[in-house]
């Protein structure tokens, strides 16, 4: 028999539509860069592969890799552990800090593998609503809200999983405000904090509010899914844990994975971040124009790849991700991510302008097909 812990742990929507996938549909659902891994990284893994042996490295990672990503957060080598992956990080990020009882706030919506890790820990997950009605923007009032004494850890993450929302540095600052001289410590996932469309990198919570914590990785910003590279940045008291755990279930990250990652330090890896910023505007852009073509309301993203298109007058999202899977079209309801994206189907513009533009076609035919629903019988 299994945990009592995994009891109602399954597979997540986004996973689930993907496996169902008739041949040939066109992919609006995952999060995976369709661009190839800049060639300098590449390169950097082909050397580590034939000219050095690639055994066990420290837990926590490289020493040369983790003086990189400290000197992106102002701090000590010391205070970073190199996971297999930003989802390794969130893990023992969550695991490290939460005890049975304690509650959690996680963004709604937000990312599905926020409130079943915490539960896996033995917490409580509680929504802070990010209001529809507000084009998924931060709410204050409704913030403070859900904070309470059992409140132990609060997840955010900027630009969002699953709106591409970005919390503004004002956002970012009114949130360390309400939680001054609380004792939580806040769990930035920033994972996307690369892919933004603006003049400048969004700010991170990390630079206003020291009990802090920051998952991040390259999987995203430098299209490296499958090579599993991630950290985790924090107060030692943090990382110190952590780091036990993490030399218990990992030992470490991919040595060949670490050697590469190097080279996302470089000006070619920085070029090769702004060229992917370029595309993935331009896909955004073009998303919007097909969704407006179409007379659907799309909320713009500032940053990721994904972007939350209203589907409110043909029914419930699961309805409409259902009918748009049988024109072979991948998409995910929103309401996989929480009740306020209810009304939404979350669309990845991971793929060329071409491909965009046939599945939002068969998006349009699936609604056609479904019908307002004003237009259908009582």
């Amino acid at each position: 028999m299994t945990a009592r812990r995994l009891a109602g742990v399954e597979k997540s929507a986004i996973r689930q539509f993907f496996d169902r996938a008739p041949a040939g549909s066109i992919n609006l659902g995952l999060g995976e860069p369709d661009l190839p891994t800049p060639d300098v990284v590449r390169q950097a893994a082909v050397r580590a592969i034939l000219e050095e042996r690639n055994g066990y490295t420290p837990h926590a990672g490289l020493p040369a890799l983790r003086e990189r990503i400290a000197g992106d957060y102002g701090t000590t080598p010391e205070s970073v552990i190199v996971t297999a992956g930003s989802q390794e990080a969130l893990y023992l990020a969550i695991t490290t800090l939460v005890d049975e009882g304690d509650e959690v706030l996680v963004p709604n919506p937000g990312f599905v593998a926020y409130p079943v890790i915490v539960r896996m820990a033995g917490g409580r997950p509680v929504p802070y609503g990010l209001p529809a009605a507000q084009d998924f923007g931060f709410d204050l009032d409704l913030f403070r809200r859900a904070l309470t004494p059992r409140t132990k850890v609060v997840v955010c993450i900027s630009p969002s999983n699953p709106t591409g929302r970005v919390l503004s540095e004002n956002d970012l600052k009114m949130m360390a405000a309400a939680l001054a001289g609380t004792g939580v410590t806040v769990v930035s996932d920033e994972i996307y904090r690369d892919l933004y469309f603006g003049d400048a990198r969004p700010a991170s919570i990390a630079q206003l509010y020291p009990e802090t914590v920051v998952v991040s990785g390259l999987s995203k910003s430098m299209s490296m899914t499958g090579w599993r590279l991630g950290w985790l940045c924090g107060p030692a008291e943090v990382t110190n844990s952590a780091v036990v755990l993490h030399g218990y279930v990992t030992t470490c990250a991919s040595a060949i994975s670490q050697k590469a990652a190097l080279a996302a330090w470089t000006s070619e890896a920085h070029a090769a971040r702004r060229e992917m910023r370029r595309t993935f505007r331009a896909r955004r852009d073009c998303l919007l124009r097909l969704a407006a073509m179409h007379g659907l309301r799309a909320v713009p993203p500032e940053g990721a790849f994904y972007a939350m298109v209203d589907v409110a007058p043909w029914g419930s999202s699961l309805a409409v991700a259902e009918a748009a899977l049988e024109q072979r079209v991948i998409t995910v309801p929103g309401g996989a991510f929480g009740s306020e994206a209810e009304r939404f189907l979350r669309l990845s513009f991971c793929v060329d302008e071409e491909t965009l533009t046939e599945g939002m076609r068969r998006v349009a035919r699936a609604l056609a097909q479904l019908k307002p629903l004003e237009e259908q019988p009582v």
